[in-house]
């Protein structure tokens, strides 16, 4: 694959990555007690909704606070819920951001990281569009990987500290499960060059 995106096109401004489309969430509030400079942790999540299907208006809907509960069966136990991830990388690639990176989006819930707790308000919430056990697309990999050395270039306290929801939440959540080769990240990170 070629990069189709220039180098103007990956940067963070004002905390909203310029690569991606800009759909803003009402579920955030400031970050208390971590300035920008501070935040100091990336997670890496799995949504589909419903469960196990791809390329709806659901996620997008859920994080906006205007899912319909008739839509689907399921929808009934979540459409009250007010969550939220900064970023949701669809299976084809495409990024939609709904959080400024600046600010505390509802994603890790009750979690811990290193002995800290409520990890939301040091943490980026990465959303891929998947489930446990469904392989994540190439597309995936490689605007997850392009996305993650922007966020680690802007919040340098990230560097190595990426883990997954499952990690900090671990008695809650399995994701992003064992579908995610975590060493094929780790290597296009370690990339030299860009080869998306």
């Amino acid at each position: 694959m070629t990069d189709s995106l220039s180098q103007s096109e990956h940067k963070i401004v004002k905390g909203w990555y310029s690569a991606a489309e800009k759909c803003e969430s009402p579920h955030f509030d400031l970050r208390e007690h971590c300035l920008p400079k501070d935040i100091s942790l990336l997670v890496i999540h799995n949504i589909s909704l419903p469960a196990g299907e791809f390329g709806g208006p659901y996620i997008t809907d859920l994080f906006l606070g205007q899912l319909d509960k008739h839509a689907h069966a399921s929808f009934n136990e979540i459409y009250q819920l007010r969550v939220s991830a900064h970023c949701l990388i669809r299976r084809d690639g495409h990024i939609i951001q709904y959080v400024s990176f600046d600010h505390r989006a509802w994603h890790a819930g009750v979690s811990e990281y290193q002995g800290k707790s409520k990890c939301n308000d040091f943490s980026i919430g990465i959303e891929l569009e998947g489930t446990d056990n469904t392989p994540y697309t190439d597309e995936q990999y490689f605007r997850l990987a392009e996305l993650t050395k922007v966020l680690k270039s802007n919040y340098q306290r990230i560097n190595a500290n990426i883990t997954g929801h499952c990690d900090i939440a671990p008695e809650r959540k399995t994701d992003p499960g064992p579908a995610f080769d975590w060493q094929r990240y780790k290597s296009l990170l370690n990339l030299s060059t860009r080869v998306i």
